[in-house]
């Protein structure tokens, strides 16, 4: 086991990254050269074994001169205080089940234990769930909404960063009663990296350039897990048509969602409202009066909500911003972390966005 922090607290917890050689991977990295109480020990990255962090990505450079990324071995990471893992749909169900008993904790950033139902994973990810007995001993890692759940919890599940932005824009509004919880809109535009690190035909550089594309038309894999954490949160059967587009940023995610009044004299103070007083206390959270820009969170572990009511239509709309790769990934991912080791929730994760 390789120590890759040299100004490490001799009390701090020893932390590994399974998948670390991917965007999610790269940014826990980033975060976790500034923790003080996280201590990076293994990094592993299968298509990158041998390679050094720095030469694959010269922003690490100065954190991790010499670290190289391993090949897995779970022996490797016997003894952790906790581990996580940014690995690809379909690759976590196949090693957590052995890592549970080698470790003290586990943030899993991909979607295989996301959902509490395994009748949803061949409905809408095409492929029976390898271990539907373990679904049930997973916490949703969403902490603005489930954070006495997260509260030293073993194995968390982080929440996709498009379930947050459209949660974190249709919640306060649901749970306040000022729409009705069926025929909910969440449309998000959204960043290339949110598609991982290896290339693809549609993320290359002259596929998104100059464009805007729909894509999982009716049929998204992401919308089972945000109707799953909307009625976990405010008890009520929802149903949400989730549209995303892909957009040419390089990070970066804006939900725009809507529903029907639940009564009649919905105006935009009541929705601001319930903004405030779901998120007036959540450190990470700001209620802007304005319009919500990604660019300002982008670094930042911090989310951008307002809400308007439309007299004219009769819709009320949620808007939420957040940084896909931070607060909507490897930032909430160090939160879960927090919370589950008892330290302060807050630590290691910056609030300012970088600018311009």
């Amino acid at each position: 086991m390789q120590d890759l922090s040299s100004s490490a607290q001799s009390d701090a917890f020893s932390v590994g990254i399974v998948g670390a050689s991917g965007f999610t991977g790269t940014e826990l990295l980033r975060l976790l050269a500034g923790h003080p109480q996280l201590q990076v020990k293994v990094a592993t990255g299968a298509s990158k074994a041998g390679t050094r962090v720095a030469e694959l990505y010269p922003s690490l450079a100065a954190a991790y001169p010499a670290m190289t990324y391993d090949s897995y071995d779970a022996a490797q990471l016997d003894g952790l205080d906790l581990i996580f893992c940014g690995l690809p749909h379909g690759v976590s169900m196949t090693v957590i089940p052995e890592l549970r008993s080698r470790v003290g904790h586990i943030v899993d950033l991909g979607s295989d234990f996301r959902l509490h139902d395994p009748a949803l994973y061949p409905e809408w990810y095409g492929a029976e769930h390898a271990m539907p007995t373990l679904l049930d001993d997973f916490v949703y890692g969403l902490p603005e909404f489930f954070r006495s759940e997260l509260e030293g919890a073993e194995l968390i599940a982080a929440t996709g960063c498009n379930a947050a932005t459209s949660v974190f824009a249709l919640a306060p509004l649901l749970q306040a009663g000022l729409i009705q919880p069926h025929g909910l809109i969440a449309d998000i535009v959204t960043g290339v990296s949110g598609a991982g690190r290896p290339p693809k035909e549609n993320t290359t550089f002259c596929s998104v350039d100059s464009d805007v594309t729909a894509y999982g038309l009716l049929r998204h894999r992401h919308t089972p897990e945000i109707e799953q954490a909307l009625e976990d949160f405010t008890g009520l059967n929802t149903s949400v048509l989730f549209t995303p587009h892909l957009a040419p940023l390089n990070r970066g995610i804006i939900a725009t969602c809507y529903g029907r009044p639940a009564r009649d004299g919905v105006t935009t103070a009541d929705a601001l409202d319930a903004m405030h007083a779901a998120y007036d206390d959540e450190p990470f959270v700001v209620v802007l009066d304005g319009s919500p820009s990604v660019k300002a969170t982008l670094g930042a572990n911090t989310v951008h909500v307002t809400a308007r009511a439309d007299p004219r239509t009769g819709l009320v709309m949620g808007i939420a911003v957040l940084d896909n790769l931070m607060k909507g990934a490897s930032g909430m991912a160090v939160q879960n972390a927090n919370l589950a080791l008892g330290i302060e929730e807050t630590l290691g994760l910056p609030i300012v966005g970088v600018y311009p």
